[in-house]
């Protein structure tokens, strides 16, 4: 039996529903390609119908396809070989005319599988063939923000929102007529309802409950939803703007996150939802949340994870005062594991500066370090701090919160550098420097104390260094031994 799927699918984009801001933007980035040559990202939740507006986009334009899966190109040489090499020429025929019918568009599917640490250049690489492609180029991405930064500056960006249940009933009603399938209008408002959101699952159900019937009745259509995973976008939604306490603690646990995760997701958001009375009480049910996660942590009773659960999700819907509407862009936690080459690299300057493990560098130390230097503040501790860890302007504007291209940030690097030099000039002769082989080292002339004396003399020495730190300190100066 064919997939209806993909035998429905749109063939141009006129035809695509649900979407038709999104739909129009990527028209219109199409028509004015060459004007901007900027490839696009069309983002949103699976089967939205991004793939298949990137399909109809071309036909519309008459221009050729070529895609490929991110998730099974996944080495940098073999994503070269293939999109930048589709998208250096023409035609797979091998026009390079430039004309409208020369035209092929590139289509890279789940682009936010590319990583830079664990495909070996992946993201690098696609980053590199989108900004030089002489060829359109649409990267559909499920989460936005898994794609690295550097691939996300490199690309216009086009969201597709879910499919509402009233966009996705005409579908149904058109592909029922198509196959000759008379149905009760019941039957179809059961399904978009039970698949809102999701175009293509709708179709899919569609297809199971009709097959071997030629009547579609609300009776074959099964009466209780399946067991859908959640997101953990619509999650936060439900959470912080729409759900009750129970209906938002069902929610979480269709999250696929563990409770330590999910208090990070809502700790970092609420803050744009909630105000006053409501942000305290729902901080006030995250602190609860996270006692109990404590207690897993001190005796791995993994048991525990639902009273966590209980209060970052029923305790958070609960502190709000009736339900919230508009739309709110949501964010990764501050210091959540990404695939962002920068984030990744200071993980790493951390840990090994520190002998930490790179988990307790993300989870325990970088919080802190942010703290300390939030948008550069004190100046003289973020100084010591990208002196300390070799930090250069990215990693500073990671931590610091500071736009990387600031004076401040550049100016705060620059005098890390010359800290460190200082710092190196000033401990040299730790490394032997000044002692003549097999003979004492001498001063102006005069032989060096040894024994009892040299130690005494030592002291002293010693003694007047912690003098002049306590001074520095004073002053309100910092160094790295503020790291040490």
């Amino acid at each position: 039996m064919t997939d209806w799927t993909e035998q429905y699918r749109p063939s141009t984009l006129s035809a695509v529903r649900g979407n038709d801001k999104a739909r129009d933007a990527l028209a219109e980035w199409a028509k004015t390609w060459d004007d901007h040559r900027e490839a696009v990202v069309v983002h949103g939740s699976p089967g939205v119908g991004k793939t298949s507006a990137a399909h109809a986009l071309a036909a519309d334009m008459g221009w050729e396809t070529v895609e490929l899966n991110a998730s099974d190109q996944r080495t940098a040489d073999v994503i070269e070989r293939f999109a930048g090499r589709a998208a250096k020429n023409a035609t797979l025929a091998g026009s390079t005319d430039g004309s409208g019918d020369g035209r092929q568009l590139v289509i890279l599917d789940e682009a936010d599988n590319i990583h830079g640490n664990y495909d070996r250049g992946g993201a690098s690489a696609v980053t590199r063939v989108v900004k030089e492609a002489e060829q359109p180029i649409v990267l559909i991405a499920n989460d936005y923000y898994d794609m690295s930064r550097g691939l996300r500056n490199a690309c216009r960006e086009i969201e597709f929102r879910d499919v509402s249940a009233r966009s996705i009933v005409p579908v149904l009603r058109d592909i029922c007529r198509r196959e000759g399938v008379e149905f009760e209008a019941d039957a179809l408002d059961r399904i978009a309802e039970v698949n809102d959101g999701d175009l293509r699952s709708a179709v899919n159900d569609l297809q199971a409950a009709a097959e071997g019937d030629r009547r579609l009745t609300v009776d074959d259509v099964a009466t209780s939803d399946r067991d859908r995973g959640l997101d953990v976008f619509p999650f936060l939604d439900a959470v912080l703007k729409e759900e009750s306490a129970e209906e938002a603690i069902g929610s979480a646990y269709r999250v696929d996150e563990t409770p330590d995760d999910l208090t990070k997701w809502v700790a970092e958001n609420v803050p744009k939802v909630y105000e006053g009375a409501e942000l305290a009480r729902a901080y006030d049910s995250l602190a609860n949340a996270d006692r109990w996660l404590g207690r897993v942590r001190a005796s791995q009773e993994y048991g525990y994870w639902r009273y966590a659960t209980d209060a970052l999700a029923g305790g958070v819907a609960a502190a709000r005062d009736g339900s919230k509407g508009g739309w709110t862009r949501f964010s990764r936690p501050q210091f959540w594991p990404s695939s962002d080459s920068t984030a990744d690299e200071v993980v790493r300057a951390v840990a090994e500066r520190g002998g930490f493990s790179v988990a307790t560098a993300r989870r325990e130390v970088l919080p802190f370090l942010a703290a300390m230097t939030h948008h550069c503040k004190p100046r003289d501790l973020t100084v010591a701090m990208a002196a300390y860890y070799d930090f250069d302007e990215a990693a500073v504007s990671f931590v610091t919160g500071s736009g990387e291209t600031t004076n401040k940030v550049e100016s705060i690097v620059a005098d890390a550098a010359e800290l460190r030099e200082s710092e190196m000039e000033d401990h040299s002769g730790a490394f032997g420097g000044g002692r003549a082989a097999g003979g004492d080292e001498s001063v102006d002339g005069e032989s060096a104390p040894s024994g009892s004396e040299g130690a005494e003399a030592e002291d002293e020495a010693a003694g007047t260094d912690d003098a002049d730190d306590a001074d520095d300190a004073d002053d309100g100066q910092s160094g790295l031994s503020d790291f040490m």
